[in-house]
């Protein structure tokens, strides 16, 4: 079994493995040819790709000699016109956005596997791509915030007067969420929280944060571990606690999406005119949408004082550890589909090899794709 690495396009700095993964695949008797460069982003050179046993290859030869390509972003239809029927493609693929490049895949008998598709089980959290990259989302945006922020976050008294602590409202407490209420926590800041679900109270408020409850919220427990829609009478209850928490608020941090769908409006234009000039926010769901009314994707915006911040691919701006972190998840994949041999093994009775897998023999085989392409 030959593995492609290949370099990323469009600004992505992370890569799919790391060299110290490349090694442990050889105990899966996986060859590994990498592209040049591939990793140079992400600080993992040539050299120790080479040093763990990888060959440095052209793309055009990857892309016809590999049994598996790596692609972390999802995959231009240029590259997959290039594969020929059979080929395996492991990534990020984010298919419930793609539909007709996933009817694309299929038509061209490609094996695709989308890891932000698999449950979010515990037995699946070694493969959860979306928790490890979204634990360094939840850091960076802290940072980031921090730093676009003309004040202090901790509190201090000083000869020359006292700085209240800066007040932060982070909106959704899933991994990149409970991330953020720590790193603020750490910086000195007050933190108020708010999520749907009831059940992650305990853990808000064990991090030091205050927790903002609004009763009525959809049970999201058949959801797989994704955020689900919530009823009408239920979003004017969470826009007015948001709105009353945001008015206080010097820097909101939000992560609100759901899966195939635009994220949520969490924050309108009403409220951004009730924040403090000098505020910050920071939409981790620019991508879809974003959680504000005005959020722009890869860009800064200005509105009345107010700094937004969209920025969807944060785990981009920690290369290193995001690509380390990232290439374990793929090898704790490839093992449930490789052999230890090097032979593929597709087991869909396994419901993580089930519900990564997009397509596969021309056919669409992961079930929420499958509903989402039906005519309504």
């Amino acid at each position: 079994m030959i593995a492609g690495i290949l370099k990323e396009k469009n600004g992505e700095t992370r890569v799919s493995l790391t060299p110290e993964v490349v090694k442990q695949l050889q105990q899966l008797s996986v060859t590994v040819w990498v592209e040049q460069g591939a990793g140079d982003s992400a600080f993992y050179n040539d050299d120790a790709y080479m040093e763990a046993g990888a060959l440095v290859k052209a793309a055009d030869t990857i892309l016809a000699g590999a049994d598996i390509i790596f692609s972390l972003q999802p995959p231009s239809r240029t590259l997959i016109d290039q594969l020929s029927p059979g080929k395996i493609i492991i990534g990020i693929l984010q298919p419930l956005y793609r539909m007709p490049e996933v009817a694309h895949w299929a038509s061209r008998q490609i094996t695709a596997f989308s890891l932000d598709t698999i449950p979010r089980t515990t037995r699946a959290q070694g493969i959860d791509v979306l928790s490890s990259q979204a634990n360094i989302a939840g850091y960076k945006a802290v940072l980031l915030a921090a730093y676009h922020y003309s004040r202090y976050l901790p509190m201090l008294m000083t000869a020359a007067g006292s700085i209240a602590p800066a007040k932060v409202l982070i909106l959704g407490a899933g991994v990149a969420g409970l991330q953020a209420i720590a790193t603020a926590r750490r910086l000195g800041a007050v933190v108020e929280v708010f999520d749907t679900r009831p059940a992650v109270k305990e853990e808000v408020m064990s991090l030091g944060a205050k927790f903002v409850e609004v009763t009525g919220a959809a049970d999201a427990t058949a959801a797989g571990g994704y955020a689900v829609e919530q009823s009408d009478s239920y979003k004017q209850q969470q826009q007015q606690r948001i709105a009353e928490s945001i008015a206080k608020a010097d820097i909101v941090i939000t992560t609100a999406q759901i899966p195939g769908k635009a994220a949520p409006i969490l924050v309108t234009t009403d409220m951004l005119d009730r924040m403090r000039p000098g505020a910050v926010v920071v939409d981790l769901a620019a991508a879809t949408g974003g959680n504000t009314s005005v959020s722009k994707d890869n860009a800064t915006t200005h509105y009345k004082g107010v700094t937004i911040i969209g920025n969807s691919n944060l785990p981009a701006a920690m290369p290193a550890d995001a690509s380390k972190l990232y290439a374990k998840n793929v090898f704790n994949f490839l093992k449930l589909i490789l052999t230890n041999k090097g032979a593929l093994h597709l087991d869909f009775e396994d419901d993580i090899v089930k519900g990564a897998c997009i397509t596969h023999n021309g056919a669409i085989m992961n079930d929420r794709v499958k509903s989402m392409m039906q005519p309504a």
